[in-house]
């Protein structure tokens, strides 16, 4: 059964506007580590014209705005927040996920997530809450307190609490600090205050111990870092793979990430099919 929880979106934090378009079109450039002069030639304009914007001599049209941004990598979001800075409407939608006009996206990425089944698979937002989960993902959470699984649920949570999953996973330092550094490389893009305060709250998790990991009768050459959790006495591994919408139109849909986890080994593969079979 598919888990969807809806109205759980945290909107990423904005920065403030009232000091207009100018700081924070220069706050975004900076942040990228790009000139004046590198942004102008990427978006076909002049340094002096993106210096006059970003000291408030000059007020760029919305279409150079909207490129700025684009050439910046600048998330949706954050290119509404450009735009209301400079007197402009927004120019993104953002459609709550629960919308008659998400149908279908919704139930595409349900039957995606379905058809995934038996391995686990969800989808979270921008700040990892969970809006959608299949029953792999119910399996890796039996046991776990009520507490966790209160709405929202949260997969940063579930993962790395102490009461959560963390003393299952055998490999707890590796697995976490992949974790904490992909979240430091989402603050560093998003500059979103309610996934800065989830971090600092998952990082401040005491470690929980976990046993020792069993070693697999016979060597597993992963190809990238595993999740190694501990499941009813048996050992599986998983591989993390994120995957995310290409040029996206709404907020909602650009904030959202659908984590597949891919059996590591023949032996996680051959436990899940006999136990969803």
């Amino acid at each position: 059964m598919t888990l969807l929880v809806t109205g759980t979106q945290g909107p990423a934090d904005a920065p403030a506007t009232d000091r207009g378009v100018g700081p924070l079109l220069r706050a975004w450039r900076e942040r990228r580590r790009v000139s004046q002069l590198e942004l102008a030639l990427r978006a076909d304009s002049s340094a002096r014209h993106i210096s006059f914007v970003e000291t408030g001599r000059s007020r760029p049209s919305e279409e150079l705005l909207l490129r700025l941004a684009e050439h910046l990598d600048v998330p949706v979001r954050e290119r509404n927040t450009l735009l209301v800075a400079a007197g402009y409407a927004p120019h993104y939608r953002e459609t709550p996920l629960d919308d008659p006009a998400l149908d279908a996206l919704r139930s595409g990425m349900e039957r995606l997530i379905q058809g995934y089944e038996p391995y686990p698979a969800l989808v979270v937002d921008a700040t990892y809450n969970v809006l959608a989960a299949n029953r792999g993902i119910t399996m890796l959470m039996d046991g776990l307190p009520e507490s966790l699984l209160a709405p929202p649920l949260n997969a940063m949570r579930l993962t790395l609490h102490p009461e959560g999953l963390a003393p299952r996973i055998r490999n707890l330092p590796e697995w976490r600090g992949h974790l904490l550094a992909q979240m430091e490389r989402q603050i560093a893009l998003h500059r979103s205050a309610p996934l800065r305060a989830l971090y600092d709250e998952v990082r401040a998790y005491p470690v929980a111990e976990t046993a020792p990991r069993a070693e697999p009768t016979e060597p597993v050459p992963y190809f990238a870092l595993p999740m190694v959790i501990e499941h009813d006495g048996r050992t599986l591994s998983f591989i993390s793979s994120i995957s995310t919408f290409n040029t996206p139109m709404d907020v909602t849909v650009a904030e959202l990430a659908i984590e597949t986890l891919l059996p590591a080994d023949p032996a996680t593969v051959k436990y899940l099919h006999s136990l969803m079979g």
